[in-house]
């Protein structure tokens, strides 16, 4: 018995658009409009091309095209289904145009001066063109590193006692001065450091250390919140297990409770190391600025990449085009810097994350 083979059916005359028709419009839409967009830009630079605009003016194309086909194609039911469905991916990328249009304009004006000489040498005795910021680079990841030594095992060791022995008042009370921490300005922890060393040193003093101090005061309430968050949806079988087993409660923590949190722990110290890697005004008033390189945090001012960002802009010497170029340049190191400890913490959180094996 023989059997015929049906022509497959097409879509289109089937009443509905093929699965991967909206996504060409899309793509249709976004051609349109950046070639509107490079019209109106002729004659300036890349940094001068509004990609927010090309976004937004693409979604209305995209919305405007998808309706009328599908109207045309399907059932008025599909052009409403699909019309929803525009409108709440128009929402999403409205959200994301802030973030777009910084990214693309550090990229456009810093990619001009991302050379070797901006990473192999300082600013020291240069007053216009040329110079880079090794110095600033350098001074970032040291204060950086040791705000993260000095915050990571406090917050994370008051996230224990919050959750695995923390009752009463004095849980209370911790919890409500890390609430208060974490909403504290960021020129405050500066001052305080700074009141601080002042007493002890005298005034004036200003060092590698203090900048470390200073983050690690806006660094510890952030570690707090986000470790307990994640030590609290461990389940409390895994605890138990560990206890009719017999294993005290601090090996159980140690061996049980954190390596299963490890990835959301992680998380949360990359978010707090990024919500002060790009903190400026306390760093100008514990670390102050300086054009050399210095690697000693514990003598003398130290460069970081935001203070660097800000002097370029402020004393731009001689040639304030290429002070502004260098601005650029390490606000988009900055960036890069953050990209990079965050893929770092998602690889120490996959290694270090409790292997499951199946049978």
């Amino acid at each position: 018995m023989t059997t015929v083979a049906t022509p497959p059916t097409r879509t289109i005359t089937a009443g509905h658009l093929p699965a991967a028709a909206p996504w060409g419009l899309l793509a249709v839409a976004m051609v349109i409009s950046g070639v509107l967009f490079a019209i109106m830009n002729v004659g300036g630079t890349l940094a001068d091309f509004n990609i927010a605009g090309t976004l937004f003016v693409g979604m209305v194309i995209y919305i405007a095209l998808i309706l009328t086909i599908s109207s045309i194609v399907e059932s008025r039911r599909h052009a409403v289904d699909r019309l929803m469905t525009a409108l709440v991916s128009t929402a999403f990328v409205i959200a994301c145009l802030p973030l777009v249009s910084v990214l693309w304009t550090v990229l456009a004006d810093g990619i001009g001066r991302f050379d070797i000489e901006f990473f192999t040498y300082s600013m020291r005795n240069i007053i216009g063109d040329g110079g880079g910021a090794l110095h600033a680079i350098w001074g970032t990841v040291l204060i950086t590193l040791a705000a993260t030594v000095v915050s990571v095992p406090i917050g994370l060791m008051t996230s224990i006692y919050l959750v695995e022995y923390g009752r009463g008042r004095l849980a209370k009370t911790i919890t409500f001065f890390v609430d208060i921490m974490t909403g504290i300005p960021s020129i405050v922890a500066g001052l305080f450091i700074y009141a601080v060393f002042a007493l002890i040193m005298g005034p004036g003093v200003r060092m590698g250390l203090m900048g470390a101090l200073a983050l690690s005061v806006l660094m510890i309430p952030v570690v707090v919140r986000g470790s307990e968050e994640m030590l609290r949806i461990v389940p409390n079988e895994l605890r138990e297990a560990a206890y009719a087993l017999g294993v005290p409660k601090w090996l159980t923590i140690l061996k049980v409770v954190l390596p299963t949190s490890i990835a959301g722990i992680m998380t949360s110290v990359t978010l707090a190391i990024a919500r002060v890697i790009g903190e400026t005004a306390p760093l100008l008033l514990t670390a102050g600025y300086f054009q050399s390189m210095n690697l000693n945090l514990f003598k003398d001012q130290m460069m970081t990449l935001p203070v660097f960002v800000y002097t370029q802009y402020t004393n731009p010497g001689t040639n304030p085009e290429a002070a502004y170029g260098r601005a650029w340049a390490a606000a988009l190191t900055l960036m890069l810097i953050v990209m990079l400890l965050n893929l770092i913490a998602r690889l120490i959180a996959k290694f270090l994350a409790p292997k499951i094996t199946g049978r």
